[in-house]
């Protein structure tokens, strides 16, 4: 099956009109961080036909099917092996200096959940990889055989705010004294077993412990407080970015980034604000945008988004 039959870029076309101001001029530079099967950035070759693009993945299979997807575009298109926290380094090795606008599409792409495999859907029995990038590194299954019962426990409350952490990490470090916990639909009924009947009826229990473990695997949030900055360093005056968000944690993050850059620095009470104390950034929507209703009704995967939007107004002083 082709990659834009599996594949349903999400907010696509409010993600092209708010890139697009800054792609008018001959010889764009578009960096997708995240690209995926690369549906966003297709769409965006196609409508802006000076643009260049700078693909990033960390998945290997996810560029491959992209190359092949981009291929039609020639030399307008370099990819990259690396997580988005490489951002500047992928720029910098094209012989660029600055990005016009920049998308991220954060979270577990359609190739990864559709490849039962991969072991991030708790609904498939899998092997519990969950390794964006298989090329090395830990998989969740490591972690759930060699963390202790805190950190599993820090893990998920940090990265999947659940509410029952400390009961679900000590049934974990119980049932593995048994046999180990390699596959999804074991740790499933590991969890399901350790849920008060009154709470099985709030959600699947299965779903912020697999969230928090594939944050864990991939080191997602740390990943990302260093590649916000790096992507606004890159922006030129009249440059945008687009951040497509899909858990809470990732949000507040994009968030709290975009508002200090769009924020002013002047102290209190200063009668007049310098030039180096004017804001960075200017925010684009207000708040976070969802996906209409529309789209979510067509495409699933569209309902948890929040997309934030920022135009670059100054350099650093």
């Amino acid at each position: 099956m082709e990659a834009r039959d599996i594949h349903t870029p999400v907010m696509l076309e409010r993600c092209l009109d708010l890139l697009g101001p800054a792609l008018q001029h001959e010889g764009a530079l578009f960096v997708d961080a995240t690209l995926g099967m690369g549906g966003h950035s297709e769409a965006l070759l196609e409508r802006f036909p000076h643009a260049r693009l700078i693909g990033l993945d960390r998945d290997l299979d996810a560029l491959r099917i992209a190359g092949e997807r981009l291929s039609r575009f020639g030399d307008r298109v370099t990819l990259v092996h690396t997580v988005y926290d490489g951002i500047a380094d992928a720029v910098a090795t094209t012989g660029a200096t600055k990005a016009d606008a920049i998308l991220f599409d954060l979270g577990v792409s359609s190739l990864q959940l559709d490849e039962a495999d991969r072991g991030f859907a708790y609904a498939k029995d899998a092997p519990l990889d969950m390794r964006m990038d298989q090329s090395g590194g830990t998989t969740a299954a490591d972690i759930l055989a060699t963390y202790g019962e805190g950190d599993l426990r820090r893990i998920f409350e940090r990265y999947g705010e659940e509410k029952l952490a400390g009961r679900y990490a000590r049934a974990i470090i119980e049932a593995r004294r048994t046999e180990p916990i390699e596959r999804s639909g074991r740790l499933v009924d590991i969890l399901q077993d350790a849920t008060p009947a009154a709470l099985k009826a709030a959600g699947h229990p299965a779903k912020r412990v697999f969230q928090a473990l594939r944050v864990e695997v991939n080191a997602e949030l740390a990943a990302l407080e260093r590649a916000i900055p790096a992507a606004l360093g890159l922006l030129p005056v009249g440059g945008r970015i687009v951040v497509l968000s899909y858990q809470s944690l990732e949000d507040r993050l994009v968030k709290r980034e975009l508002a200090a850059a769009s924020a002013s620095t002047a102290p209190a009470g200063l009668p007049v604000e310098l030039p180096e104390h004017a804001p960075r950034l200017k925010l684009l929507v207000r708040g976070a945008e969802l996906a209409s209703d529309e789209e979510r009704a067509v495409n699933p995967r569209a309902t948890p988004v929040r997309l934030r939007a920022a135009e670059r107004l100054r350099e650093d002083a």
